[in-house]
């Protein structure tokens, strides 16, 4: 503890001296002006440097018997901390210590009080190596850890190799000299086999001679009247012998501090840890530009060794997010960014990228004063892995065949394929854990494991070298296909929301477990039982493309490989909502589906009947089939009846009310659907798990436009925002692009241009993301409707065009006449009226013309009437507008009803029956007692103001 009681001491640190007695402080000779009470802070922590001093010491010291706050402390550290430096340099000098108080941290020399002028050097000892000329990133670590070591005498810096263990140790070191006057040893362990000669390799680093065959007793002696700093490097293969030693030097020599880096602990009395984590790195998202980029220690590491050799190097847009992608994959390991970047001279940002995945990554070289061990990546984990024993080498082999995160139970299974029993197990991996060649993985749920990119490469290598690669995939195979086997089992029926959601970080390994049991070298029964398994893993995530891969690549291999009904089933299943939400309508979503339903008939499967009759049903709307799918809704009635189940009955009910809006019984939907509102989580996401979607919001999206057509806008507004709302927090992307496609009809309806433009964008942006591709040309053509509405006539022509293209290419025929319809208006407005006449032709017939079998058939007779009107053929015109009329009334629409009354009102003024006209549109008018400032309501009394 410096002695501010001798009237000739001062006290160096950084560009500083500081005189307590003459209260003078100075920077580079210069006297620096501090405020009284600061100066008083820091005279004090300087006599107490080292050691926290609790706040209300410090406060009673400082302003004695006066009462101030802690904020006047506050206030004052900030002060000194500025006047000690900028940009925040003052806070290495005097350290917060949360819930304790301040400390002065940095190493402090005695200079001269008659030599004002240079303060006296404290010089290096030839054992303690040069520090980096730079080191990023490791500011806060140097800092914590000299904190550490000033609180305590033993601190070991653990962490993988090549992590800049020693890098910081040496930081570390340095800072520390002139705490210890000089009195600083550095020890390099790496080169020592023979765990004998430890002793004697610490004995000889004190400069003391060894006259006896054990040094140890000498050493203590020297030990114990020493104030010192002993820096133990690289230790982990000699702990055995090292710990020991170590605890005795920190009980026997109360003045010897001990800073040892290692990958795993010590283990002993008086340790403080303090692990070493990889550099921060980018986060892994779009856009990421320079200023991203170069904001984390990972990347600033990687440029700046870039700039030691190509000094003419900059950074730019195009390659900044392949430098993030690069640190990622190496974990923020600064060896593995440092032998990275020496090889952009050769190959540039994009090839040196692309040797990422090569095993010849782990070869590249680095600086050549390096020690060996830190000379390639290969070397550094050379170093490690061949300390392992027999068994922990063998387990960490086996846990290279997991890609990401993984569970003990998997890496359990793994092991025991190895003859490595589980008791035996659970300890290597704990071992290995702790020796930092397994890091932990955050998850909610459970504690996940990985390996680091770089360590799972090299032992990858070591796997196949030992010819267990075969015998180690096939248990993370069979172990994965019975995972996801049991997961399905323990959600079925009514428990089936959600079963696998939870479990999504598996995704990679059951990925790679897939790969490799349809490979040559695989095993086609396992990858038939895990695609089956992973049949409803996949819709849950929505993968469906993935999704269709697997299940047609399993439902292939049946010639060769018998699968058992079940599987079928759970395969035909998955194989037509893949198909039918990425590829269109097909008939082949028809025959997976019909051959799933006759095999969970034949297995008597009520709950898989019932599932895939609703995956029928949706397919039928979608193809507009809409009596087909009131069919099998009913169908769905009578298994339903069976269950004997409430939640069952419900989503029948649903399926039924849906097939009445499409049919155009707008009354029964809005029946069957109004349940839906009721937020309910044992009925919700039935069908999730199996079919991609929710068929609650089916349901709600039938009842917020059945709403708006059996008049009531304001209603159907706000159910068409709560259906959005929970599609949201279902955070299934088909049930999501549901909700929109149906709900963006309610704004355009009710002339809410805004909404539903804000809907369209989202809509088209969000198919593309999720590659749904009918959904897609939905949205084009949605964008072609409200172009027509705000008079960008062409612009809505040529979307609606392109999106029937696609429409009619994928079968999904349940908005082709909608949009039939509004190309007509659009053909009308431009008096191309053979053309619209055509189109709205087309659309009738394709409905059946005259059997009002679709909801939107009343609007489709209301167009072509206008048309015949524009013609010139009034007669005709007024027959299909009464069509109209009479089918909304039948329908109970009232909103199409009002469109009809309003086409006709018009006609009949022309024709001079303005009376007629009132007589036909006040009663409309008036039976609406909400959303009276909409755009049909508007029109509609606009005509009922000019007829009067």
């Amino acid at each position: 503890m410096p002695d501010t009681n001798d009237q000739d001491s001062a006290f160096s640190f950084g560009p500083f001296r500081l005189f307590p007695k003459s209260r003078l402080l100075e920077k580079d000779g210069t006297p620096l002006h501090v405020g009284g009470r600061a100066l008083d802070i820091l005279i004090f922590l300087t006599e107490r440097a080292g050691e926290v001093v609790d706040k209300r010491e410090l406060v009673k010291r400082v302003w004695a018997d006066v009462n101030v706050d802690e904020g006047s402390l506050r206030f004052h550290i900030t002060t000194l901390r500025k006047a000690l430096g900028e940009a925040g340099e003052g806070s290495r000098y005097v350290v917060n210590v949360p819930g304790r108080g301040y400390c002065f941290a940095a190493p402090l020399s005695r200079a001269a009080l008659a030599d004002r002028r240079v303060a006296e050097p404290v010089s290096s000892p030839r054992t303690l190596p040069a520090p980096l000329a730079k080191m990023i990133g490791r500011d806060d670590a140097v800092e914590k850890i000299s904190v550490e070591l000033s609180l305590h005498r033993f601190v070991t810096i653990v962490g993988p190799g090549g992590i800049g263990k020693t890098s910081v140790a040496l930081a570390v070191a340095h800072g520390q000299l002139g705490s210890f006057d000089g009195q600083v040893r550095f020890v390099d362990f790496g080169a020592l086999t023979d765990t004998r000669l430890v002793p004697g390799t610490i004995a000889a680093a004190l400069g003391l001679t060894v006259n006896s065959e054990d040094p140890i007793p000498g050493m203590m002696t020297f030990l114990r009247s020493r104030r010192m700093l002993l820096v133990f490097d690289s230790c982990e293969h000699i702990l055995d012998e090292l710990a020991p030693l170590a605890e005795r030097i920190v009980r026997e020599a109360p003045q010897v501090h001990i800073l040892a880096t290692s990958r795993e602990s010590f283990r002993t009395e008086g340790e403080r840890v303090y692990r070493l984590f990889p550099l921060d790195l980018p986060p892994q998202r779009d856009g990421l530009g320079i200023a991203d980029v170069l904001a984390y220690p990972a990347t600033q590491l990687f440029i700046e060794r870039i700039a030691e050799s190509l000094s003419e190097f900059e950074l730019n847009e195009e390659d900044a997010p392949l430098v993030a992608e690069i640190c990622r994959r190496l974990d923020g390991i600064a060896l593995a960014i440092e032998l990275a970047a020496g090889r952009v001279n050769a190959y540039g940002i994009a090839g040196t990228a692309s040797l990422l995945d090569s095993r010849f990554s782990l070869l590249w070289r680095g600086r050549r004063t390096a020690v060996p061990r830190h000379q390639t990546l290969s070397a550094a984990l050379g170093w490690s892995y061949d300390l392992l024993p027999a068994a922990e080498s063998a387990t960490l082999r086996g846990l290279s065949v997991f890609v990401g995160p993984f569970t003990l139970e998997a890496a359990l299974a793994v092991a025991s394929c190895q003859g490595i029993g589980e008791p035996e197990a659970v300890e290597v991996i704990s071992n290995l854990l702790s020796k930092s060649l397994i890091a932990t993985s955050p998850a909610e749920r459970r504690l996940r494991y990985r390996l680091l990119d770089t360590t799972r490469a090299f032992v990858a290598d070591k796997l196949i070298e030992s010819g267990e690669a075969a015998r180690v995939a096939r248990a993370h195979a069979e172990y994965f296909r019975d995972f996801l086997r049991d997961i399905a089992l323990k959600s079925t029926g009514m428990q089936s929301a959600g079963g696998f959601l939870s479990y999504a970080d598996h995704l990679p390994n059951v990925r790679a477990a897939l790969n490799w049991s349809f490979s040559e070298s695989g095993d086609r029964a396992i990858g038939v039982d895990l695609a089956a398994s992973a049949a409803r893993f996949f819709l849950e995530l929505t993968l469906l493309t993935e999704c269709y891969r697997w299940t047609q690549q399993a439902l292939a291999s049946r010639d060769a490989t018998p699968i058992d009904s079940r599987h079928e089933m759970t395969l035909q299943a998955a194989l037509g909502v893949s198909v039918m939400f990425t590829q269109g309508n097909t008939e082949a979503v028809r025959s997976a589906f019909t051959r799933s339903l006759q095999l969970a008939r034949e297995l008597d499967d009520l709950h898989w009947q019932l599932w895939l009759l609703r995956g029928l049903h949706i397919y039928l709307t979608r193809v507009g089939d809409f009596h087909g799918a009131l069919d099998t809704g009913v169908q769905g009635e009578s298994v339903a009846r069976k269950l004997n189940d409430p939640t069952s009955t419900l989503n029948v009910e649903w399926m039924l009310g849906v097939a009445h809006h499409l049919i155009g019984n707008q009354d029964k939907a809005v029946q069957f659907c109004e349940s839906a509102m009721v937020h309910n989580p044992s009925s919700q996401r039935l069908n999730i798990g199996h079919l991609g979607y929710d068929d609650r919001i089916v349901a709600l999206v039938a009842l917020a436009r059945g709403l708006w057509l059996t008049g009531r806008p304001d209603r159907a507004i706000e159910a068409a925002r709560y259906t959005v709302r929970e599609a949201e927090q279902v955070g299934q992307p088909l049930t999501l692009g549901i909700s929109l496609i149906w709900t963006i009809y309610v704004f355009l309806w009710v002339g809410d241009w805004a909404s539903a433009e804000s809907m369209i964008d989202r809509l088209i942006d969000h198919a593309a993301r999720h590659f749904l591709g009918p959904y897609h040309a939905v949205g084009i053509g949605q964008k072609g409707e409200l172009l027509l509405r705000r008079g960008d006539v062409a612009g809505g022509i040529d979307h609606l065009r392109r999106s029937q293209a696609t429409l009619y290419a994928t079968r999904h025929r349940i908005m082709t006449t909608v949009f039939a319809t509004a190309l007509a208006e659009g053909l009308l407005s431009q008096n191309q009226l053979d053309e619209a006449l055509r189109t709205i032709d087309a659309a009738l017939a394709q409905v059946g013309d005259d059997h009002g079998e679709s909801f939107d058939m009343p609007e489709m007779l209301r167009v072509k009437g206008d048309i015949l009107a524009r013609s010139g053929n009034a007669a005709e015109a007024e027959r299909y507008l009464q069509k109209s009329l009479e089918l909304s009334r039948r329908q109970c629409a009232l909103g199409w009803e009002l469109r009809g009354a309003v086409s006709l009102g018009h006609l009949w003024r022309q024709a001079g029956r303005r009376g007629d006209a009132r007589a036909l549109l006040a009663p409309l008018v008036a039976r609406y007692q909400e959303g009276l400032q909409s755009h049909d309501l508007a029109i509609a009394k606009e005509l009922l103001s000019a007829l009067n």
